[in-house]
């Protein structure tokens, strides 16, 4: 966690919307980070200086689809590294590895270009929210088929409830959130 007054100052900034997209489901909107300049400026520094520092330093950033490609194009420019996306099946163009995760109604897809990393490389896994945890649990898997060592997953909002960030960890992968919503 990053220190209390960042992690107010984001959560009093991420709008909750009751009952989207399903009755019951408190939806925790982050578009309100990214609007206001000064709050953006804030989030975006809160990453990249955790990874500044050489033994934090990723090669490459890793975005999920679609709002960690926001924040990771973001970290990865600031960090001076390079930037790769992990797609929704079908929308990257060149020849790709995939990994289907399970969803609570059904399966989902994602994929990354054969190319995108290199064998060794640190990567930083960025998505905006840790729910379930399996679209960051199918990133990392995708990233460690090429080779790449998944250094930490970051995001913005954990949601511990829903078992995720405690599936990831136990799978190996060292976390990073700045806001935690607990009991919520």
């Amino acid at each position: 966690m990053h220190a209390p007054d960042v992690n107010a100052f984001l959560r009093h900034h991420i709008r909750t919307v009751p009952d989207w997209p399903a009755p019951g489901v408190q939806f925790r909107d982050i578009t309100p980070l990214l609007q206001n300049p000064q709050v953006f400026h804030v989030l975006i520094d809160a990453f990249v200086h955790r990874y500044m520092s050489r033994d934090m330093r990723p090669d490459v950033v890793a975005g999920l689809d679609a709002r960690g490609f926001i924040l990771g194009a973001v970290i990865a420019y600031q960090l001076k590294v390079g930037f790769v996306p992990i797609r929704k099946k079908g929308k990257l163009p060149f020849t790709t590895v995939e990994e289907t995760y399970e969803l609570e109604y059904g399966s989902a897809t994602v994929e990354l270009h054969a190319d995108a990393v290199k064998p060794g490389d640190k990567v930083l896994l960025v998505d905006d929210l840790i729910a379930t945890g399996g679209t960051m649990m199918a990133g990392k898997n995708l990233l460690e088929k090429l080779g790449a060592q998944v250094m930490e997953g970051a995001a913005i909002v954990d949601l511990p409830e829903l078992g995720g960030s405690k599936r990831l960890t136990d799978a190996g992968l060292p976390l990073f959130t700045l806001v935690d919503f607990a009991g919520h």
